[in-house]
């Protein structure tokens, strides 16, 4: 009963009953037709024409309800052409094409809803895949509660099998994690203790115990679901410019219909046109393109952050990326100790070096801090003073350390000479620091940073995706630079940068020409996201800044996922253009049928919603696996 109630208020009970009506009527014209009592005006009128007139009555009551509410609004609607011309239809007696036409019209918006309907399913999947319940420790037993009625910090128990409730992090246990939900990433990958987990994804097998640091709506599913929300109903530049277009157009329709049928003395010539050049299909061809590019993008870890972000980034030309944490792995190791005092051993540098680094953020810190282990700083500086683009400066127990470039000695009146012609003998890959105390150069601390297996790959997916330039943007020195950029096929490099000179990169790549698309974390590059065209935020997962404000953010950590972003965007844009000229040539081919003559009105309803399903189609084929070349 529930199931009947449900079609009977959807969109397809009113073109069934419609086209049942018109069935019998064609039926009863055939069998046993009888002439009824009927108005003068409505002259001969038999029970055919009772059964087709209540089929149009059906179909047209919405269309006309709707028309009349864009009225109120001061918006001349498609509702109206066709309204107009049922009536108009009706009136002269021609009960079959006022039917047809709204009949196949009501189609049409069926297929419509439902096409959205399923270009969205990206979204529905997604937030099917949030979690209902939870089992949380609380005294010492295992209560079942509604993951929303976890609260932070409480310890909640995953096993094989279960969605994870909450975003948090894994106190013990072991096992494989499904997170295709949340990366688009189809294996799954091994968390252990200290690792993060997120609301949605799912245990392949084990028990994990996780301490939960996001609930509810601040969990990282709960991010994306309200993200693709918002990108799927913002609009599009081509689409804001259709919209416009049919407030101006649909009344010259209506103009062009009415000059037509006063010069021919052709009632039904009017009619037709009124019906023929509804620009219904034009309406829908983008909508229905850019909900299922950026569904299908989000259901491959793939946030777009609206229709205007998806057209800009079908035009990238030049991908700048940042080395550290995107090229490289961003786990840079300690590689070499020189000592330039004899009087000093290479554990000696590299507790000043700890000691300095202590009390810094510097990605470059850790592998110090790692490398000292048992010999980790006994002192914590007093002050540390970073130096953009050249190292720190710190006070440990009043004795002033330097650790960074030669610039940055010389700004302290440091001789470098010794310091520079050891430099010269390390390798070119290698990122090395000079530590200093006091006045004096002390030794030279060198770390590397390893070059990400995909990073050469994902440089070459870029140029087949029409990328001419591939531009590598770091603070790190040319050596190092030049080195990786070798080895992964980067176009173009600028090394020695300061975060401000990442602007100026920018607006000088975007000064000749190229739109610009910048790689970054989110948070550190977040100025450089902001001036290029389009900011991307790679591995956004569980940062709720990268998702936020990022025009596209990439969920998982997968290089390919950049290439495989643009290749999508430039293919829904291809879809749109084959969607506005399929749309265009059908109605200009449709009134110049009509003035040749053989055009209908029926004939012209049928075609026009041919083109429309044609369109829905078309723009459906986003959806298919595999057919913008995503990666799982």
């Amino acid at each position: 009963m529930k199931h009947l109630s449900a079609w009977l208020r959807g969109n397809w009970a009113i073109p069934t009953f419609a086209a049942v009506l018109i069935i019998t009527s064609f039926a009863i014209e055939r069998l046993a037709n009888v002439t009824l009592v009927s108005p003068l005006w409505l002259g001969s009128f038999t029970l055919a024409d009772l059964a087709m007139l209540t089929a149009a009555i059906l179909t047209s009551y919405g269309i006309v309800v709707k028309a009349v509410r864009a009225l109120t609004s001061r918006v001349i609607s498609i509702d109206l052409l066709v309204s107009i011309a049922a009536i108009g239809a009706a009136l002269i007696g021609n009960y079959w094409e006022a039917a047809a036409v709204t009949l196949l019209f009501t189609i049409g918006h069926a297929l419509e809803a439902a096409t959205l309907d399923k270009t969205r399913s990206a979204l529905t999947e997604l937030v099917a895949t949030a979690p209902d319940t939870a089992i949380v420790m609380r005294n010492g037993e295992q209560v079942k509660v509604h993951a929303t009625d976890v609260h932070r910090g409480e310890n909640v128990l995953v096993k094989n099998g279960a969605k994870v409730p909450v975003d948090g992090i894994v106190i013990s246990g072991n096992a494989p994690i499904d997170e295709a939900s949340i990366t688009g990433e189809s294996i799954p990958v091994e968390k252990s203790a200290d690792d993060q987990v997120y609301a949605g994804t799912i245990s392949r097998g084990g028990l994990l115990t996780v301490e939960a640091t996001g609930v509810g709506a601040d969990t990282t599913l709960a991010q994306i679901i309200h993200r693709v929300e918002e990108a799927q109903d913002a609009k599009a530049p081509a689409q804001t410019f259709i919209d416009r277009f049919s407030r101006w157009y649909t009344p010259a329709v209506i103009a062009l219909a009415l000059v037509t049928g006063l010069v021919t003395q052709d009632i039904v010539l009017a009619l037709t046109l009124l019906v023929i050049a509804c620009p219904g299909a034009l309406v829908i061809s983008i909508p229905v393109a850019i909900v299922a590019g950026i569904g299908q993008a989000a259901r491959n870890g793939i946030l777009i952050k609206g229709g205007e972000y998806l057209e800009t980034s079908a035009k990238i030309s030049v991908v700048a990326l940042d080395k550290t944490g995107t090229l490289t792995e961003g786990r840079p190791q300690l590689t070499d100790i020189i000592t330039l005092e004899p009087s000093l051993t290479e554990n000696d540098v590299l507790r000043w070096a700890a000691a300095a680094e202590a009390g810094s953020e510097h990605p470059l810190a850790q592998p110090v801090l790692t490398a000292a282990g048992p010999a980790s700083p006994d002192r914590v500086p007093e002050n540390v003073k970073p130096i953009p683009g050249k190292g720190i400066c710190s006070e440990v127990s009043g004795t002033r350390v330097l650790m960074g470039t030669p610039a940055l000695l010389a700004e302290h009146g440091i001789p470098t000479v010794q310091a520079e012609h050891a430099l010269a003998g390390l390798a070119p890959n290698k990122t090395a620091m000079i530590v200093a105390i006091d006045d004096t150069a002390i030794g030279i601390i060198a770390v590397a940073d390893r070059i990400r297996e995909d990073a050469p790959a994902m440089v070459e997916s870029l140029h087949k995706a029409g990328i001419h330039d591939v531009v590598m943007l770091t603070g790190d020195t040319p050596a190092v630079a030049e080195t990786v950029a070798a080895q992964t096929g980067i176009d173009q490099v600028h090394a020695s940068l300061l975060p401000e000179d990442k602007l100026d990169a920018i607006a000088a790549l975007q000064r000749e020409g190229g739109t610009v698309a910048m790689v970054g974390d989110g948070v550190n590059d977040a100025p450089a996201l902001a001036t290029a065209n389009i900011g991307i935020a790679m591995g956004a997962a569980g940062s709720a800044v990268a998702i936020e404000t990022a025009d596209i953010a990439l969920i998982s950590d997968n290089l390919l996922k950049l290439p495989d972003a643009i290749l999508l965007a430039k293919r829904t844009v291809s879809v749109i253009r084959q969607n506005v000229a399929i749309s265009v040539i059908t109605v200009a081919l449709l009134v110049a049928g009509v003035f040749a003559g053989g055009v209908t009105m029926s004939l012209g309803m049928l075609v026009h919603e041919m083109s429309v399903l044609i369109v829905i189609l078309n723009a459906m084929r986003l959806l298919a696996k595999g057919s913008v070349g995503l990666r799982e």
